[in-house]
C-alpha cells in the first residue's frame, strides 16, 4: 500500500513515516505542498495523509483541488487545526479522516486500516486468471504488474462488473464522471483503447452504435 505524507515538521515527518514503513507501507514524504501535489500527478497513491498549513499549497488546497479533477484518493487530514469549522471543511472538502494534533500513532493506525475496510482498497477482482485490483489501479499477470491510471481502473471496473451488458459511453459518463468534468465519447473510446492494449485477448466487443460489451470467453 502507497502512502503520501504531507507533513512540514521534519521531526514529526520522521516519526510518523517511520511508524508507517515498521507497519509495512510505502511511504512518499513530502515538506511542501506543490512538491506533493505534482508527485500525486505523477505516481498512483492508495492514501493521502495530509497537513494544513504547509508551504506553497495548503492541505486543504490540495485536496479541494483533486476532488475537483476527480482524483477520489482517500485522504486523512493532520493537523493543529482544531475548530469545528475547519473539521467541517475537511470533511466537506472529502476527507476520510481528520486528526487533530497531538495524536498517538496507533490513531492513525486505526484510521487507515478502517479506511482501508469501508474503501475496499484491498479488493481483488479475478479476470481470465488475472488479479485485477482497482483502488490500487494494478493488474497482475502472472508476476507482471500493470500500472493504469485511476479513471482507467475505474472504466474497466465498471466493464468488469457488468460483464457481458452493452454499455454505452453516455452510461459510462453517468457513472464515472461527475457533473463538472464531462469527458468526450472520443475520450472514453481512448480509455477503452488503452485497455485493450493491456491485455494480450482483446476482452471488448464494439457493438456498432450501441456501445461496448466486456466479455470473458
Amino acid at each position: 500500500m502507497r502512502i503520501l505524507l504531507l507533513e512540514d515538521d521534519v521531526i514529526l515527518q520522521d516519526i510518523i513515516g517511520e511508524f508507517l514503513e515498521e507497519n509495512g507501507y510505502e511511504v512518499s514524504s513530502f515538506y511542501d505542498g506543490e512538491k506533493a501535489l505534482d508527485a500525486i500527478g505523477k505516481s498512483q497513491y492508495d492514501l493521502l495523509i495530509l497537513d494544513v498549513n504547509v508551504p506553497s499549497i495548503n492541505g486543504f488546497e490540495i485536496l479541494e483541488y483533486l476532488r475537483e479533477i476527480g482524483n477520489t484518493t482517500p485522504a486523512i487530514y493532520i493537523t493543529s487545526l482544531a475548530g469545528i469549522k475547519d473539521l467541517k471543511k475537511g470533511f466537506d472538502l472529502g476527507a476520510e479522516d481528520y486528526l487533530k494534533k497531538p495524536f498517538e500513532l496507533e490513531e492513525l493506525q486505526v484510521c487507515i486500516e478502517r479506511i482501508v475496510k469501508s474503501c475496499h482498497l484491498h479488493e481483488e477482482i479475478e479476470i481470465d486468471g488475472m488479479k485485477f485490483i482497482p483502488k490500487a489501479h494494478q493488474i497482475y499477470i502472472g508476476d507482471k504488474v500493470i500500472e493504469m491510471r485511476q479513471k482507467e481502473a475505474q472504466v474497466l471496473e465498471y466493464f468488469v462488473r457488468n460483464q457481458g451488458k452493452i454499455i454505452s459511453c453516455d452510461e459510462i459518463i453517468e457513472n464515472i464522471w461527475d457533473d463538472e468534468h464531462v469527458p468526450t465519447h472520443a475520450t472514453i473510446r481512448t480509455y477503452i483503447k488503452n485497455l485493450r492494449k493491456m491485455f494480450d485477448k482483446d476482452y471488448f466487443d464494439n457493438i456498432k452504435g450501441e456501445g461496448y460489451r466486456f466479455n470473458i470467453l
